[in-house]
Order: structure tokens, then sequence, then C-alpha cells
């Protein structure tokens, strides 16, 4: 768990930083850095956010536990108030560590919250497997309503047995998932996976409606993250 209680730069015992260029993935704008202008702890809280500089250039933050932690099946719980604004693009997601069945989106993803920001207080929950997955047009996704979600703290959460993935809001669930029991292409979730949280700016989903220059900085605040790990 990260109750986010020091204030500064994130627990470097367990957050790690993505840093990339522009466009490296889903045609996204920002760069990716580890600099406390993007992300920084304080007064409890985790913010990551997104900035447009003088030169017309975004920056974000991508934090994520791999090489830190990572879990096989869970409990999951992030309170999170989200960034406002088109061409915003949060997301706090799971992804395989070692990537044991191939590349995405063969070794799976789980996405316990995601929101665009031209589709204001629509959040989803989805996962992608190499059967399942936008790009064949099968992917499995649900998205809820959430009033308030940019200007208060909801709780996403995902419980994730060998049985199904399931998402939560607010302890409501709105996502089900369940386990097939047929090959990795269904079900690749029985590796271990660590946590990612991060805006994206614009990009082939968030950018759909282009970006409002307006909105920046724009911010995610974070609460805690906890993992309770399965009872047998």
């Amino acid at each position: 768990s990260d109750e986010f209680d020091t204030a500064g730069a994130p627990d470097p015992a367990k957050w790690d930083y993505d840093a990339w260029d522009v466009g490296k993935y889903n045609e996204e704008l920002q760069i990716y850095t580890d600099s406390r202008d993007n992300s920084f702890v304080k007064d409890g809280k985790l913010t990551i956010r997104a900035i447009l500089d003088s030169k017309g250039k975004w920056s974000s933050a991508r934090l994520l536990t791999r090489g830190k932690q990572s879990w096989t099946s869970g409990y999951i719980e992030v309170p999170a108030k989200l960034p406002a604004g088109r061409g915003t693009w949060p997301a706090i997601w799971m992804l395989s560590s070692d990537n044991q069945y191939g590349t995405w989106p063969a070794s799976g993803e789980i996405d316990i919250m995601e929101h665009v920001g031209y589709d204001p207080e629509k959040v989803h929950c989805s996962v992608h497997t190499s059967a399942y997955n936008h790009t064949l047009g099968t992917q499995k996704t649900a998205s809820k309503m959430v009033p308030g979600a940019t200007d208060d703290f909801h709780t996403y959460r995902v419980d994730w047995t060998p049985y199904a993935v399931r998402g939560y809001i607010d302890g409501v669930k709105y996502f089900d998932f369940i386990n097939e029991n047929k090959n990795y292409t269904f079900w690749p979730f029985n590796k271990k996976f660590h946590l990612i949280m991060n805006i994206a700016v614009g990009g082939n989903w968030g950018g759909v409606q282009g970006v409002d220059n307006t909105v920046f900085p724009a911010t995610m605040e974070v609460d805690y993250v906890k993992v309770f790990k399965m009872i047998e």
C-alpha cells in the first residue's frame, strides 16, 4: 500500500517512472518525465500533472510498480479525483510484468479506470487479451457515469481472482469478465501484473475530439493505493 504520507517525490521503493518522447504509444502528444513538475506528493495525496509549456509542448507522468511490486490476482483499490477537459486521458491500469505470452495484447491488460475528457464523467473498466481487444472489435469493457468524477474522489477497484476480473466504483460492481477456462488467448491473467497510473494527452482515444489547451495544467489526485492478497 501507499498512503502518500511523505511530501516530495513518490516513494522510490514503490514507484518507478516510464520516460519517453511524444507519440511512442497511441499517438499521444506528451512526453513522460520523472520531474516534480509532473508528479509529487503533498498533503497526503499523490498528484500527477499534465502541463503545457510556453513552447506548446505537453509533459506528464506515468508511475508504475514494475520492478518494485507485481501481483497475480488481488483486490486493488485506488480513490482518485480525475482531470477535466478535452484531450485529457487519465488511467489506472495493469500490464503483465514479464510478457510471457508475448507482446500486447497477448499477455493481457486490465484497465481499472479510464476516462477521456471529451466524454466527461463516463468511466470505463476493461480487459484486453489476444481474443478480446479493440483491434478485433471484441474488447470486453463496461462504462458507468460518475457524477463529480473530476470534482471529488471516487474509489476505483478491481477484484481479480482465477475466476473473474470484476470492476467496481464506490463499491458498486459494473464490470464482470469471467474466466472461460480456455487458453491464454482468452485468459492471460495467471501471471504477475504491475500497476500503472498516468495522464496521457490527446492520442487515438483521448484526442479524438482534439485538445483544449486551456485546461492545462490538468491533474489527477490519488488518495492512496491498496493491494490486498486473495485468501484461498
